[in-house]
């Protein structure tokens, strides 16, 4: 079975790939660096020819509203409009766990508008919504830094590996299309603030962490609910305590 992985050079677009061939798959890890561009339509046509799934993993590489949702509008048309020439049978987004619950975030309002053009195009489709993956929070943490603090949100996440993750979306792409979504999250419940602190305390990070009820993430605030996956989710297996222990180790600070 040919299989389209857009974004197949990412974090997890990468992992998949690796997974689907493995299973004897033919699959190809399409992104512009490898000629096939979603935005402007390069490639794309070309890409899908005689593909069975595709699988969407593109991220913008702007979080500003207007460009993130210019984003994935143009790549969501460019692709379904090329999965329905190609006759493609399943086409596969993920997208993020609690999104319709935050849509005063732009990027969240844009993964909506992902999905909508999804639902509304006429191919099976599947949408797996995903909790927060372990290797972000890093990333999260310096959004919120000002100086040697970082404020942060004491609610609850259920972080997910990148790894897991992956597993998941090979196994979707091998699987019937829902035409719904499916949820997968980690399998602990941690506070935003902790989880950060034990990111710091692993890598002998200096900053301090600040616990702010207001703080955002991606524009918004949250509470406990916001972010955790619902009683039905698929759950990782692999913990943040397991997964910062099998990082490289760190250099001491001075």
């Amino acid at each position: 079975m040919k299989i389209v992985i857009i974004g197949g050079t990412g974090l997890i677009g990468s992992k998949t790939v690796e997974r689907l061939r493995k299973k004897g798959h033919e699959v190809l890890a399409a992104s512009p660096n490898t000629g096939v561009d979603t935005i402007t339509g390069k490639g794309v046509a070309e890409a899908l020819a005689g593909a069975q799934v595709v699988l969407d993993l593109a991220n913008s590489t702007s979080f500003e509203d207007k460009a993130v949702l210019e984003f994935f509008q143009t790549s969501g048309r460019n692709l379904l409009k090329a999965g329905a020439a190609a006759g493609v049978k399943h086409h596969i987004a993920l997208s993020i766990v609690g999104m319709e619950r935050l849509q005063g975030s732009g990027y969240m309002r844009a993964k909506m508008a992902q999905e909508d053009l999804i639902r509304g195009s006429g191919i099976p489709y599947t949408i797996v919504h995903s909790t927060q993956f372990h290797e972000f929070m890093a990333g999260i943490a310096q959004s919120n830094t000002v100086g040697e603090t970082v404020h942060l949100s004491p609610a609850y996440l259920q972080p997910i590996a990148s790894d897991d993750v992956a597993d998941v979306m090979a196994d979707v792409a091998l699987a019937a299309p829902v035409n719904g979504t499916i949820e997968i999250g980690g399998p602990e419940k941690i506070r935003l603030t902790e989880i950060v602190t034990r990111l710091f305390k692993a890598t002998n990070d200096p900053r301090q962490v600040v616990t702010d009820p207001h703080a955002r993430y991606f524009g918004v605030e949250l509470d406990d609910d916001s972010l955790v996956a619902g009683p039905n989710a698929r759950l990782g297996r692999i913990r943040f305590e397991d997964w910062l222990n099998q990082q490289p180790p760190q250099k001491k600070s001075a």
